[in-house]
């Protein structure tokens, strides 16, 4: 299929990117590509654009069947105000300016300067979501990728998808792209009924809740930022050095905390709905452990960031108390799942998988699509940065 390429100026006082100079001192415009595509119809006309009113961009998410919280403008404003993350969206209109199909993602890298490019990638969580019949879809994700890999080749090493829902469909769409499928699993718990989850949960599990309850430690929301804090430290020190991942800098979980206070209406998005919750994991006044779960109104909480001091106090089992509140506040909000935000590789021994099973649910292969943009620099990277351990990690 071939494609006519045309850009425009469009600045939008309604548009998130037009109010951006709130949050730091970047550039602040968008652009329009009107993309033709002949083959089919001649007729059929997408326009791909990073210029979207926050009412088409909210509702078009919150009413799509695959929608989450990682698509949503409350995302968006978190990961603006994050040092070291530059977050991108964009959305395809159809020839009667209908929203078809939207993409927000973020890049994120772990050093300035010079080094900057060979750590810096460009992750989507749960996206693009798209709209419309079989043919209308294919060709608004096409649309959406030629222009994501433009908007994204010289300033990020690769591009991966975290899938939260099924491409297989679409898959040739993206391998057309230069996107390569690789396997990940993930636990989806359903969360709508309690005696159910408890039937599925293992007895070990159970037992682990109730004593370490019963041994004093609670499960507490944050009174300040002094106990995010607090979390923030033990989560530091497991990535660094257990996990061996990168952490969101200081700044994420600040602004993920304010926001979940759900104190008043946000001044961009007019969001009044929290973007979801922080639980604290207390013994004898000391946090052991926490958890930091995003929510999508009554559908879907995720278990994004999680620890516990579990060699420390093991009486305690701060890290099943950690996923339990998370659960918990889904049973008792009426939110019907839980995703536990991938389990790794099959066929490979994973504890944390292991450890995640114990508490029920489905297990699901979604999978992970990535592409390469830079294969010289990213083997530049790989070699000087062990990139393996930085990225395919993650």
């Amino acid at each position: 299929m071939s494609f006519v390429v045309k850009q425009t100026l469009n600045l939008n006082s309604h548009s998130l990117w037009s109010l951006r100079h709130k949050f730091k001192s970047k550039q602040s415009y968008s652009h329009n590509i009107i993309i033709s595509a002949k083959q089919i119809n001649e007729s059929t006309c997408l326009q791909v654009t990073n210029n979207i009113p926050l009412s088409d961009w909210k509702q078009f998410t919150e009413n799509h069947p695959g929608g989450s919280v990682f698509q949503m403008p409350g995302m968006f404003e978190i990961f603006e105000k994050t040092d070291k993350f530059d977050p991108l969206v964009l959305g395809a209109y159809d020839k009667n300016d209908t929203l078809c199909g939207i993409l927000l993602g973020v890049f994120i890298h772990e050093r300035n300067g010079l080094v900057k490019l060979l750590s810096s990638r460009f992750v989507i969580y749960g996206g693009p979501l798209l709209l419309g019949d079989d043919e209308l879809q294919k060709e608004s994700l096409n649309a959406l990728l030629k222009e994501l890999i433009e908007q994204t080749r010289k300033k990020a090493l690769f591009i991966q998808f975290r899938n939260l829902f099924s491409w297989e469909e679409h898959l040739p769409v993206f391998e057309q792209n230069s996107f390569g499928l690789l396997d990940r699993l993930n636990f989806i718990l359903d969360t709508s009924d309690r005696k159910g989850l408890l039937k599925n949960m293992s007895a070990s599990r159970r037992r682990q809740i109730r004593k370490g309850l019963n041994s004093g430690a609670e499960i507490v929301e944050a009174k300040n930022i002094a106990q995010i804090k607090e979390f923030y430290h033990l989560l530091y020190r497991l990535y660094r050095y257990k996990v061996k991942k990168p952490l969101p800098d200081w700044s994420f979980f600040e602004n993920f905390y304010e926001q979940s206070l759900n104190k008043s209406r946000h001044p961009v998005s007019g969001i009044r709905n929290p973007i979801g919750i922080i639980r604290l994991i207390r013994y004898q006044n000391k946090i052991i452990g926490g958890i930091l779960a995003p929510v999508f109104e009554d559908k879907c909480i995720y278990e994004w960031y999680v620890c516990g001091l579990d060699k420390e106090y093991k009486e305690q089992h701060p890290s099943v108390l950690a996923t339990w509140a998370a659960i918990d506040y889904a049973l008792n909000n009426d939110i019907q799942t839980f995703d536990f935000m991938g389990v790794g590789k099959p066929d490979i021994a994973y504890g944390v998988r292991d450890f995640k099973a114990r508490f029920g649910g489905k297990m699901v292969n979604y999978g992970r699509l990535t592409r390469i943009n830079n294969s010289f620099l990213y083997h530049i990277a790989e070699l000087g940065y062990n990139v393996l351990g930085l990225f395919k990690k993650i």
